[in-house]
């Protein structure tokens, strides 16, 4: 595609509004949202109101007058509204690793109520931190962690010589891959395992439809810095349920989560619905910038709302894998990411048995920003919101310039930096 027709195609683009939230230099073409997502223009209003007039004036009659307590549910139901979830089932706050430690924990309750196996299944190429947390809580309840190839999720389901599964533990769409599982079919095999079903949104929400209502899922996190653009470090969510939330329990009981904190009771008592699931004192400022992160997705709406940007979607990385694809032959690189929409996240992944960081860094000293991850992977984020084809068309070009000319071999695009 040349130039000129991406350029028709932003023109045409009904979400070509939708960018003008977002504070971006006019130098860098940015594919790095699904790491970090663009700061919002509004955030640093919305922080420096709850800062100074909240904070600085009213002091600490703000967590009454300017609603402070009731954040995490306001600003979880501006997320259940993008992941197919019914209002009051989502909690933001903590990470989200904290999170799932504490919807792990609920899922290994309600599956020994259920008789199921000892098995947490999992992915071998899931977040290593999901993993992680899944060691951890295994540990902790005489369970086991499984991990297999995520393409055999489903047949290991249904292997009837196999033992049997507690958990199923996933991420929709795989960090490194941007591949994509089909959260109905897989929720449906877990739960005709007699297994129960834990989703990491993190690489979704905000990106691709998601239905948990519909899928009949059992429990999902997600964090709230990547697409849902609410800054670094922003709290994540948990979404229980809402057919299990009277039944299960977290282990994280603090004092939030109580059903009535200032009566400052001696003995723990959960609170009713999704608030059981909150901790300790919200984050007011991060979920000040988190709930304008939000509304920048949500002002997709009017045009469509998450089908739209998942078209969208859609339309940049077929774009960009059409116009990576000669390059990759020419150089030695290998797509790794599904060539199928359906199976595929906001993101194309490429791998480079070479030069993968130092050709990532090129780019980045260009203006080109991706990221890497080990051992092999470049990777490149479609944020629909504020990604345009153009951009895509520039990256590709970029690309094909710093393999050409060999630019990605200078010394100091080999020098590792803490965060790649």
């Amino acid at each position: 595609m040349s130039r000129d027709e991406a350029l028709r195609l932003d023109l045409a683009d009904p979400l070509a509004s939708l960018r003008e939230q977002f504070s971006l230099p006019d130098s860098m073409i940015y594919l790095d949202g699904n790491s970090l997502g663009a700061l919002p223009i509004d955030s640093a209003e919305r922080v420096r109101a709850a800062m100074v007039d909240e904070w600085g004036t009213d002091l600490i009659s703000s967590w009454n007058t300017a609603g402070w307590m009731q954040l995490p549910g306001r600003v979880g139901d501006k997320v259940a509204s993008l992941i197919g979830a019914s209002p009051g089932s989502v909690a933001v706050a903590d990470s989200t690793s904290v999170n799932l430690f504490k919807v792990l924990t609920a899922a290994v309750g309600l599956g020994a109520r259920a008789g199921s196996g000892d098995v947490i299944l999992s992915e071998r190429e899931n977040f290593p931190t999901d993993l992680y947390i899944a060691e951890s809580v295994a540990s902790m309840h005489g369970l086991r962690l499984e991990l297999v190839d995520g393409a055999n999720v489903s047949a290991r389901l249904a292997d009837a010589d196999a033992p049997l599964v507690a958990i199923v533990m996933l991420t929709q769409v795989n960090y490194r891959t941007g591949a994509m599982h089909d959260m109905i079919a897989v929720t449906a095999a877990t739960h005709a395992a007699g297994a129960i079903s834990v989703w990491d949104l993190a690489h979704s929400a905000g990106a691709v439809e998601v239905d948990l209502d519909g899928s009949s899922a059992d429990f999902a996190v997600g964090c709230g810095y990547k697409y849902l653009n609410g800054g670094p470090g922003a709290p994540a969510f948990a979404w229980v349920a809402p057919r299990h939330i009277d039944v299960v329990h977290q282990p994280l009981s603090g004092w939030i989560g109580h059903a009535a904190p200032f009566d400052f009771a001696t003995e723990y008592r959960p609170a009713e619905g999704i608030t059981k699931f909150l901790c300790g004192t919200p984050a007011v400022l991060s979920l000040a910038a988190l709930d304008a992160g939000l509304d920048t997705v949500l002002a997709a709406k009017p045009f469509g709302g998450m089908a739209a940007l998942r078209a969208k979607s859609i339309a940049l990385t077929a774009l960009f894998l059409t116009e990576v694809e000669p390059i990759c032959a020419e150089h030695g690189l290998r797509t790794v990411t599904p060539l199928d929409p359906a199976q595929r996240g906001s993101q194309v992944s490429l791998s480079s048995d070479t030069g993968g960081y130092p050709i990532m860094q090129a780019l980045i000293a260009r203006g080109v920003v991706g990221d890497f991850r080990a051992p092999d992977i470049l990777r490149f984020g479609f944020t629909p919101l504020y990604t345009r084809f153009v951009d895509v068309v520039d990256a590709c070009q970029h690309l094909g310039e710093v393999l050409a000319s060999g630019e990605w071999r200078d010394e100091r695009f080999s020098r590792r930096a803490a965060v790649t």
